[in-house]
């Protein structure tokens, strides 16, 4: 069974609800990879590697801050990010893939949709979790489920990211 995940949207909460999937996954033994794009710093959510008894992984290729004019070395860590995922799903044959931030990095034009696309097709069995802002239609046409959150409120700018909440 292969299975295509799309969190999108403006709203909080899509990496959070990939690592909720991880979580599943993990108390039902099975493993799972996450490979963050752009987020290079560690987060709350990361304790879960620390705990899962080495069936959870989890590959940072973004830097400490978060990318929004790219440089070509930022191009250069998303296309290592995406051979390396083709690599790790290949060899660990992981239930499930978390590609955390890939919309952003699309959206950003460090990867096109193209070859995203021909990675996911090269996937014949997993379940694969796209994360991130930004709708790629030929992305969300081949997904089996896409959810999109949608900001409703939020008191940013007042206050900055809370450490244990927003990471």
């Amino acid at each position: 069974m292969k299975l295509v995940v799309v969190y999108t949207g403006n709203g909080e909460g899509k990496t959070s609800a990939a690592f909720g999937h991880v979580l599943r996954a993990l108390g039902q033994g099975k493993k799972c990879v996450i490979i963050k794009f752009l987020k290079g710093r560690k987060s709350g959510e990361d304790v879960i590697e620390k705990i899962s008894g080495n069936k959870v992984k989890i590959y940072d290729f973004g830097t400490k801050k978060f990318v929004f004019k790219p440089s070509e070395k930022d191009k250069e860590r998303a296309k290592s990010a995406l051979r390396f995922a083709k690599e790790v799903f290949e060899k660990e044959k992981p239930f499930l893939l978390v590609l955390d931030e890939i919309n952003v990095v699309i959206k950003l034009g460090l990867l096109t949709q193209k070859e995203v696309l021909e990675f996911l097709e090269s996937i014949k069995k997993g379940i694969i979790i796209l994360t991130g802002r930004g709708k790629h239609k030929k992305i969300e046409n081949i997904a089996d489920i896409v959810t999109e959150f949608r900001e409703i409120k939020h008191d940013f700018p007042k206050r900055k990211a809370s450490k244990g909440f927003e990471y």
